[in-house]
């Protein structure tokens, strides 16, 4: 029994959309965080070694930065190549999720603020197709990654 919402058909394009975004996980990963970081400044202030920066193109060349949007692209991807089986999906998402309400205490808007950039970016570079073939799949990892949130008291 899955808790996901999604038909086979629609987790097979979901995969294929995010496999050509996935090909460049470090750029691309960081090209999402830095329009976060100059579109939502404030999410910058959950980063310790991001906040000085203002620039884009010191985002852009940052380690951290970078390190971070590989991370991101991974832990999506993680999810993505799980997404037909949601004992293991919720293996990921829900240990992700514990760890950035309880620890790092990052509000969770900004979940779906990083989901709809990823979107635009699939838009841009790959269609109108590609971002609507992996919007259920941001909308699913949007919504478990907020019933962690309310079982941890937000």
């Amino acid at each position: 029994s899955s808790t996901m919402s999604l038909s086979e058909a629609e987790v097979q394009s979901a995969r294929g959309a995010w496999e050509k975004i996935y090909v460049d996980a470090e750029d691309n990963g960081t090209a999402v965080l830095v329009r976060m970081f100059t579109e939502h400044p404030d999410t910058k202030s959950y980063f310790t070694h991001f906040k000085g920066m203002d620039s884009a193109e010191e985002m852009r060349q940052s380690d951290q930065v970078r390190g971070h949007g590989k991370k991101v692209f991974s832990a999506i991807n993680d999810m993505v190549q799980h997404l037909d089986n949601s004992e293991a999906f919720l293996g990921i998402v829900t240990p992700l999720g514990k760890k950035h309400a309880t620890q790092l205490k990052i509000d969770p808007k900004n979940f779906r603020i990083i989901c709809d950039i990823i979107l635009q970016l699939m838009e841009e570079k790959f269609g109108g197709d590609c971002k609507a073939s992996f919007e259920k799949v941001t909308n699913e990892i949007c919504t478990h990654l907020n019933n962690i949130y309310k079982e941890e008291g937000w």
